[in-house]
């Protein structure tokens, strides 16, 4: 598959609303296997289909092996809609692919659980906490044309040292293949 140019603060794309996808066909299917290789290529946990320029409701999501998590997840959420919420916590240091070199302290659920549906229009239902809850949250936002920065109680600029720390801590890069809702 193909790298996809990530749009970037600025470009007027990152502020309109995504459409739903109707059509969950091979040309679907390339569009998500483009992301999948854009996300690792810029150690990414969360993607929306905006931001390489694609205004359809689409969110990877990946959170990297570590420590607290003894295998990567990876998720496809198509036409993903909130169910129920639940607690916020301010969360220090987001940050987003389309806006490098930044970041906030900005309130989130702790909790979300959505309705989406798969790369083949399967619908199902999925709840996520912590860390997934917060890039959903992050993720969903973007589908509405919406940056952290517009949430954010406060920004600033991060530290190269910081950027290169995270990267090195999410440099895996699972099969294609997936498993149940996860990809």
């Amino acid at each position: 598959m193909a790298l996809r140019t990530l749009r970037l603060f600025g470009d007027d794309i990152l502020y309109k609303k995504s459409k739903p996808v109707r059509n969950f066909d091979a040309k679907l299917h390339d569009l998500l296997e483009d992301m999948w290789d854009t996300i690792y290529e810029y150690d990414g946990i969360g993607l929306a289909a905006v931001q390489v320029g694609t205004l359809r409701r689409i969110v990877l999501l990946r959170l990297p092996e570590n420590d607290d998590n003894p295998e990567e997840e990876c998720y496809e959420l198509l036409n993903p809609e909130i169910l129920e919420t639940e607690g916020e916590s301010l969360h220090d240091g987001e940050a987003c692919l389309s806006v490098p070199g930044k970041a906030g302290k900005v309130l989130r659920p702790d909790r979300i659980k959505i309705s989406a549906c798969d790369r083949d229009g399967e619908a199902f239902e999925v709840e996520f906490e912590d860390t997934l809850a917060t890039v959903l949250s992050h993720e969903l936002d973007h589908l509405d044309g919406v940056l952290f920065l517009d949430k954010a109680e406060s920004v600033w600029d991060r530290k190269p040292e910081d950027e290169e720390r995270e990267s090195s801590q999410s440099k895996s890069n699972p099969s294609k293949s997936s498993k149940g809702k996860k990809r």
